[in-house]
């Protein structure tokens, strides 16, 4: 988007040609075009501002808003006459809007500039997007509660890993959950970051405000602001709203690309704890037996894209001069790519998981395999007296002798744990079930049954809290 002093549209000193390659590669409005409603919100407001202040009479104003109502009419029927020689979204309505209107349409520019009419406008669309990516967030916050209660009755059981290893057993349930409190996370900081953008910059004009008695707290109000921005220097060159906007949703991006990394892992033939619905997979070219992820691994890819539109931005402004420059161009398409993409991206996991066919004998038995119920062993003998160090060693004995054996943890008996340690009863047999594991974790937070299902309960509160 150009600043002041188009040449193309205002004449004046520059009267020369420009050059071909120079005038495309100046050309926005091939994406810039997406902000043409917030650009007639805008120009509405500010044209209601201009009567309302006297600087333009009431019949010019009416004229102005019937041309812009026009002008919408228009766009929605796909007959607005777009034309490059304009280079972008405002001076394409404001020409047609003279079109439409004669030359009162030239006096709804007054007061203003393109430096604050597109802050503004980028404002208002980051809003409105924002606040669509929230909804989207918490559609699949309830699709994430779903399945954790859908799989809790009866309890299925997960290996739960560390460093990609076998730790302890967890519930199904528990896992669903831990990617319901990421994208809790997630979503607070798009509110954070819808909380920050809400000023006006209108009005700011160029960079100095203007001597035009103009309502800064007016035109706000009518486009739904809090308040104006407090400088107008910053008004028109800032951009922090859209590195903070963007930073939340490369963050959330990484959130689906973890979920979505762990879909395909699961999936495959090595782990075989889920089956992906075939809406969302696809099959091999040439072999008949794959079922390919493919959904999952593009959500996966689409974190570098969020993370690189962030990056782009943040080398565009690390800079950048008070107060506008032509760089801040730059600003429109990472923002509407990672807008795109997030809020696709949410869109895709919410439909997929409830197709999900989860495997529990599958589950269970890696669940149970690999020594994950070790540590049970050891907090055993910590409890009865042993310090943790010596319990550790106690059981990593265990653990090396059933290795050289070939043997698992729940092949063995009360003798021969007693064999280890005269500290091993009875009850410490009921340690070697994948059950008997998830439910000795009965802390706040853990992966025990009453733990998950308090957890579920409380997170359909905070989302009926949430919708209301």
């Amino acid at each position: 988007m150009a600043g002041e002093g188009s040449k193309k549209l205002w004449g004046g000193r520059f009267a020369g040609e420009t050059d071909k390659l120079a005038e495309a590669f100046n050309n926005s409005l091939d994406f810039d075009r997406r902000l043409w409603r917030e650009d007639l919100d805008g120009s509405r407001a500010h044209a209601r501002m201009l009567a309302r202040q006297g600087i333009l009479t009431e019949e010019e104003a009416r004229a102005i808003l019937a041309g812009l109502d026009r002008i919408e009419k228009e766009i929605e029927a796909g007959a607005f006459p777009w034309r490059d020689e304009y280079e972008d979204v405002h001076m394409n309505v404001e020409a047609r809007l003279t079109e439409l209107v004669g030359e009162v349409g030239g006096k709804l520019h007054t007061a203003r500039s393109r430096n604050d009419q597109v802050a503004t406008d980028l404002r208002l669309w980051l809003r409105r997007s924002l606040a669509g990516i929230v909804e989207a967030q918490q559609e699949l916050a309830r699709v994430l509660v779903a399945e954790a209660e859908r799989h809790l009755e009866p309890p299925v059981v997960l290996p739960g890993y560390t460093h990609l290893q076998r730790a302890q057993p967890v519930l199904l349930s528990h896992w669903f959950m831990a990617y319901y409190e990421m994208l809790s996370r997630d979503t607070t900081r798009v509110l954070d970051a819808l909380f920050r953008m809400d000023e006006s910059p209108l009005g700011a004009a160029a960079l100095a405000g203007t001597s035009f008695p103009i309502d800064r707290h007016y035109t706000a109000e009518q486009l739904g602001f809090l308040e104006p921005m407090r400088n107008s220097l910053d008004a028109v060159a800032s951009r922090d709203f859209v590195l903070e906007a963007l930073s939340a949703i490369a963050i959330g991006q990484l959130t689906l690309s973890r979920l979505a990394e762990e879909l395909v892992l699961y999936s495959s033939f090595e782990f075989g704890f889920v089956t992906l619905p075939d809406a969302f997979a696809t099959g091999s070219s040439i072999m008949p037996q794959k079922k390919n992820p493919d959904i999952p691994e593009l959500i996966r890819a689409k974190a570098g894209r969020a993370i690189g539109d962030l990056v782009t931005l943040l080398t565009v402004v690390k800079g950048l001069p008070l107060a506008y420059n032509k760089d801040l161009q730059e600003d429109k398409e990472p923002v509407f790519d990672a807008v795109d993409t997030y809020t696709s991206s949410l869109k895709l996991m919410a439909a997929l998981l409830p197709g999900l066919t989860w495997h529990p004998e599958v589950t269970k038995r890696a669940a149970t395999g690999g020594f994950a119920l070790a540590t049970d062993l050891a907090d055993y003998l910590s409890r009865k007296g042993l310090p943790f160090r010596r319990a550790h060693a106690v059981v990593g004995r265990i653990v090396r002798k059933l290795q050289e054996e070939g043997r698992d943890l729940d092949d063995l008996d009360l003798d021969e744990l007693r064999s280890f340690s005269e500290l091993f009863d009875e009850d410490a047999l009921a340690l070697l079930s994948v059950e008997g594991s998830v439910s000795s974790r009965n802390v706040y937070g853990g992966t025990a049954p009453e733990q998950v299902r308090a957890r579920i309960a409380e997170a359909k509160k905070e989302l009926e809290e949430d919708g209301s």
